[in-house]
């Protein structure tokens, strides 16, 4: 596993998949991990073996990661522990390592079906908002009943708006390059200049992580979102020239101040 330092969750969720209850979390990006040792748990597999497996495998190995997870045990406060975890899009690949064959028969099936099923309801519960899995949805849904409609209605406009903020995302990352040649070709004062983004960029993660010290979550799209409020802006790098030392004071005002010191590290 190559990464030191656990990544921080910005969500959680626990989906039911029959009758289990499998966590996933989400962090910076809005990329999805998966703990891996309660699916070992799950389906009665060893959990040193099947880590030493990822471990030996190539692509698994180089896509493990530790996250915080939040747990929870009946008359005990919540606890966070440190878990094993692979992007969701891996898991497939790990759980058809497990060769089923080789396993106690009282749990083969059970693990034929998260070979099968899992990754889609997992998929599901994040695109779809689906947190549970039904053998009989599917034929529930292919009804003509209104809430069948309804749903595959909903459904349908979901995809529409993930369709809608992919290209959404395309066009910012277009007017960005533009940006940067119409500052290449003799206009450095309509934005700040790469070097100034860079600066405004490290102030405001200083700042995040100090805050994010002192509420253990992570803080980092907030600071962005009041800068961005702030500023009258979508974007740090469209922070206009005339106002970088007013925005630099801005976040040095505010690290000072969540620090409780006058030392500012940017």
């Amino acid at each position: 596993m190559s990464d030191l330092k656990a990544l921080m969750p910005i969500e959680q969720k626990h989906v039911n998949f029959y009758d289990d209850e499998i966590i996933a979390v989400v962090v910076e990006g809005n990329q999805i991990f998966v703990p891996i040792r309660p699916i070992c748990d799950f389906l009665g597999v060893d959990w040193s073996a099947q880590y030493r497996r990822a471990q030996g495998d190539s692509v698994l190995n180089s896509e493990l990661r530790t996250c915080v997870v939040v747990t929870a045990t009946q008359g005990q406060p919540d606890q966070r522990r440190d878990m094993t975890c692979l992007p969701l899009e891996f898991i497939s690949g790990w759980l058809f390592g497990i060769n089923a064959k080789r396993v106690k028969e009282e749990v083969r099936e059970r693990l034929i079906r998260y070979q099968r099923e899992c990754y889609k309801v997992l998929d599901e519960a994040f695109k779809d908002g689906r947190l549970s899995t039904d053998p009989d949805f599917d034929k529930l849904l292919a009804s003509d009943s209104p809430t069948a409609q309804a749903y595959k209605m909903a459904a349908a406009i979901m995809r529409m708006a993930q369709q809608q903020l992919l290209l959404e995302s395309r066009v910012d990352d277009h007017d960005e390059r533009i940006e940067a040649l119409e500052e290449t070709l003799g206009d450095p004062g309509r934005h700040i200049t790469p070097e100034q983004a860079s600066q405004i960029s490290q102030a405001i993660k200083a700042v995040a992580m100090k805050i994010s010290e002192q509420s253990g979550r992570n803080e980092y799209g907030g600071v962005y979102g009041e800068m961005y409020r702030k500023f009258g802006i979508t974007g740090y790098k469209l922070l206009s020239a005339s106002r970088f030392q007013e925005a630099i004071s801005w976040l040095s005002e505010w690290y000072q101040q969540v620090a409780g010191s006058n030392d500012v590290p940017f």
